[in-house]
């Protein structure tokens, strides 16, 4: 059972659900839930938590929900957060570095390619290294930043799970970076879209590659 966490203001959770139910069974989280009673894997949607005042994501991390979040986390079960999503599980300490505004100070939504950077997450083991996913992204803050020396750590530790594909960077993100993992490699952010697609009726199904992972995870004991 995959577990879409819906906060105040998510506009992309139903989609996301329907994405799960793609490949298995989902439920919709509210976010005052404080337990994922049989939950096999998470996924934190995109959309406008709490209408991103304050700083897009830095209210959502603090809603209870996100506490199971950490914790199933720390135990090793799959967390996949989506654009929002991303920001929401950096802002909470779950994945390194920052989203900032795009560098154009525009709100971006067009289909974007992506590279898969072989990394060692259980969302990649259907990509080689170097294979190309067509997405769509619409966000406003969603250049990836970290300091150069992060951004060396992250290379050397294979956690750089996404790039996008050279001249397709849409927000100026650091190293054309556009998903990052946890250093287990449980937990993925990435600021494209995968659950807009997964079906060719819509331009593509190649996010389904991310969802089917979830099928691989072991049931929740």
């Amino acid at each position: 059972m995959i577990g879409v966490i819906q906060f105040p203001g998510s506009c992309d959770e139903r989609d996301a659900l329907q994405a799960c139910e793609r490949v298995g069974q989902a439920r919709m989280v509210w976010h005052e839930e404080t337990e994922l009673d049989r939950i096999d894997g998470v996924v934190v949607p995109g959309g406008f938590s709490y209408g991103d005042y304050l700083r897009a994501g830095a209210i959502a991390r603090f809603s209870p929900a996100m506490e199971a979040v950490a914790r199933f986390a720390a135990a090793g079960g799959p967390v996949l957060g989506i654009c929002n999503g991303f920001q929401v599980l950096c802002e909470a300490g779950l994945l390194p570095g920052a989203l900032l505004p795009n560098t154009g100070l525009r709100f971006v939504c067009r289909q974007v390619a992506i590279v898969a950077e072989g990394s060692d997450s259980p969302f990649t083991a259907e990509l080689g290294q170097g294979e190309r996913l067509s997405v769509p992204v619409k966000h406003m803050t969603g250049r990836f930043f970290a300091a150069d020396d992060e951004l060396d750590r992250l290379e050397d530790a294979g956690q750089i799970a996404f790039r996008y594909a050279q001249g397709d960077n849409p927000n100026g993100s650091a190293r054309d970076v556009a998903g990052v993992t946890n250093e287990a490699g449980n937990v993925l952010g990435l600021m494209p879209h995968p659950e807009h697609a997964v079906d060719p009726l819509t331009g593509s199904d190649d996010g389904l590659a991310l969802f089917r992972a979830f099928e691989r995870q072991p049931a929740a004991a």
